[in-house]
């Protein structure tokens, strides 16, 4: 999907982890991802998030309740620079504030913000607009994982004094005291949990003030480098997406962002990805997509692709996802 971005495999990794413990294999969790062993080898590597999406979509098949799980691993320390940067903060507040200023950074899928309503502030997660059949294990994943940086944070649980979810209640709802210590609404008009605003002032352990100006200037610069990065790689796959059954090449490609060859390879080099890997992505992604709607043969896919041979295609999508394009139809 256009919109995909490319992010580490911080949290795929996670999952791999996490079922690792319970003896699962993980052929099972990278199924029709396109994530290789050898992709999982290279710490550089870059995925888009719609593959993080589909192995966090395996990840719920095997255990719905997994977004409790993975969000309790999720330590500030996960978060590199701008952990470091949110541990030296002077004050809990202050860390809060500089976190939800790069969301970029912190990874979520959510419009965070900090909401005062009388004495409490209520740590809001909102504007989810991802993969709907993932809503509860994302936002399970986002709060969860916000609650343990913020204890992270503090050196010690913060207590909350209550938490609401926009779904309704799972069986599992239970095993939600684990991370909520504090009266649970679901079926609520928001996602967020609540806390006393007296905690914003609170001055956090590890304080250093030369340190955090140090770290929160690379987060600012960080962040710079990332939202442009980012702008630009969306334009490229805007321009693949166009060209699907007539794909450019890399000197055609190059042409039209108006650089050289050598210049739109090198970028790619530096975003952990090749021109071939962005047109497979983009290919797998409407494959699925037109197999899905099932109104056009598999031959036709092949053709609208640009596969000059349907065989071809066959072998391209098995690569990618594991199965064959007959068990994508309806």
């Amino acid at each position: 999907m256009l919109h995909s971005h490319l992010t580490t495999l911080n949290a795929v990794s996670l999952v791999l982890d996490t079922f690792r413990d319970k003896g699962v294999s993980s052929d099972a969790l990278l199924a029709g991802s396109g994530i290789s062993a050898a992709d999982l080898s290279r710490a550089d590597t870059r995925i888009t998030t719609n593959q993080e999406m589909q192995v966090c979509c395996n990840a719920v098949a095997l255990r719905r309740k997994i977004g409790l799980e993975l969000g309790r691993r999720m330590h500030v320390s996960a978060y590199g620079i701008l952990g470091y940067a949110l541990l030296t903060s002077a004050t809990f507040g202050d860390a809060l504030r500089l976190a939800l200023r790069y969301p970029a950074l912190l990874g979520t899928l959510f419009e965070l913000s900090l909401e005062a309503d009388g004495e409490r502030i209520w740590f809001t997660a909102a504007d989810y607009r991802e993969n709907p059949q993932l809503t509860v294990f994302n936002t399970e994943l986002c709060l969860v994982s916000l609650k343990v940086i913020c204890d992270d944070l503090l050196g010690h649980p913060l207590p909350l004094q209550a938490a609401r979810f926009e779904y309704e209640a799972p069986d599992y709802r239970a095993d939600y005291s684990n991370s909520f210590d504090c009266p649970l609404q679901f079926s609520a008009g928001r996602n967020a949990f609540a806390f006393d605003r007296r905690w914003l002032e609170h001055p956090l352990p590890l304080a250093d003030a030369i340190t955090h100006q140090a770290m929160a200037e690379r987060c600012r610069k960080h962040n710079l480098e990332f939202t442009g990065r980012q702008a630009w790689l969306g334009r490229i796959r805007q321009l693949l997406a166009a060209q699907l059954h007539t794909a450019p090449g890399l000197e055609g490609l190059a042409e039209q962002m108006k650089c050289s060859a050598r210049t739109l390879r090198r970028h790619l080099h530096d975003l952990g990805c090749s021109y071939q890997e962005l047109l497979d992505e983009l290919r797998f992604e409407r494959a699925k997509q037109l197999l899905g709607e099932g109104q056009l043969p598999i031959h036709r896919i092949a053709d609208e692709l640009g596969f000059s041979e349907t065989a071809s295609f066959r072998h391209a999508f098995v690569r990618w996802s594991g199965v064959s394009p007959s068990q994508f139809l309806p």
